[in-house]
């Protein structure tokens, strides 16, 4: 059997796929978020979050939570959610139990908590990933 990783453009209409799955009231502002797949975080991120591996990071929100921005703030660019596709595929090759849409879901939903400031209940009403 021949078979290729899912490539970038893939893990990307995964994610869409996902946010237009999210509850109606999520929806909208969600699509509002910037969302970039690459294939691994650059090594200037990984310096500036002091990591070494670059497989360690799946996902990464880029902004102000929605619960913590003022109208006072500067515009300081888009919020945006980054996710990266080989360490994300190389999660999902060592789980082995759970769909590649089930994994890109869960990040995505990880990081989108971070946008909006959800609870873990938030999380969990969303994502049932720890049933």
């Amino acid at each position: 059997m021949d078979q290729t990783a899912p490539d970038l453009d893939t893990v990307e209409t995964i994610a869409r796929d996902a946010i237009e799955a999210l509850p109606a009231h999520w929806r909208t502002p969600a699509r509002a978020v910037v969302l970039i797949v690459e294939d691994f975080p650059s090594p200037d991120l990984l310096d500036a979050m002091e990591m070494d591996d670059p497989y360690e990071l799946t996902g990464l929100y880029e902004g102000i939570p929605l619960t913590e921005k003022s109208v006072m703030d500067q515009p300081m660019g888009p919020d945006m959610i980054r996710l990266f596709r080989r360490p994300i595929l190389d999660e999902w090759c060592d789980r082995g139990n759970v769909t590649l849409t089930e994994l890109v879901t869960h990040v995505l939903i990880h990081e989108l908590a971070h946008h909006f400031g959800w609870s873990d209940d938030d999380i969990a009403a969303i994502d049932p990933w720890w049933e």
